[in-house]
């Protein structure tokens, strides 16, 4: 009788079981776990991204108006060229946007205007501002309003603005996205011309 309730081993297919169950807990746990924290990752990632993209539409400028080009050297043609004169645009935040800086003399975290056509490339043009809207600082705020001025002898190789041209101005912030005017001049030039 003592060897036989020795030999009894009905316990253990209950302990054999419990470890099985303990193990599949344990497995379900850390997938568990992987799984909640690879989501938790993916979104914070998106949180980042739409962040990311929040901030470079706030940090945008836009054109208010037409681009004016104030011509004070025309050149007899045929063609007709402008050799002098100015380019000028009044630019604004874009609704609920973050302050822009427009101050032309510093040098560093600055807005830079770079000039394209068929034949001339300048990555830095000079330019001036004057403020029509604006609290005392170089930032472009919420509400303030700004005339960009381009002198066109400032463009490196100085371009003729001839009849039917077609130019680029790209004006680039610290932190946002970059301001695109791209015109065609007339085909016949005046002293002032507004583009559209």
């Amino acid at each position: 009788m003592a060897q036989k309730a020795m030999r009894n081993e009905s316990g253990i297919t209950g302990l054999e079981t419990a470890i099985i169950l303990i193990a599949f807990v344990v497995v379900a746990t850390v997938f568990a776990f992987v799984v909640l924290t690879t989501g938790i990752f993916s979104a914070e990632r998106g949180k980042e991204t739409v962040f990311a993209g929040l901030q470079k539409a706030r940090g945008t400028m836009e054109v208010r108006g037409g681009i004016v080009v104030n011509a004070t050297t025309i050149t007899a043609g045929p063609p007709q060229a402008i050799t002098a004169g100015t380019i000028q645009f009044t630019v604004a935040n874009t609704a609920g946007g973050d302050p822009i800086p427009l101050d032309p003399a510093a040098t560093n975290n600055r807005t830079v205007l770079a000039y394209r056509d068929a034949s001339t490339v300048d990555d830095d043009v000079a330019y001036t501002v004057s403020w029509i809207v604006d609290d005392g600082d170089t930032l472009l705020e919420p509400g303030e309003l700004a005339v960009v001025v381009v002198d066109v002898t400032a463009i490196t190789g100085t371009p003729p603005f001839n009849p039917n041209s077609r130019w680029t101005i790209e004006v680039q912030t610290p932190v946002g996205a970059v301001l695109d005017i791209t015109r065609s001049m007339p085909a016949q030039l005046d002293t002032v011309m507004q583009l559209h």
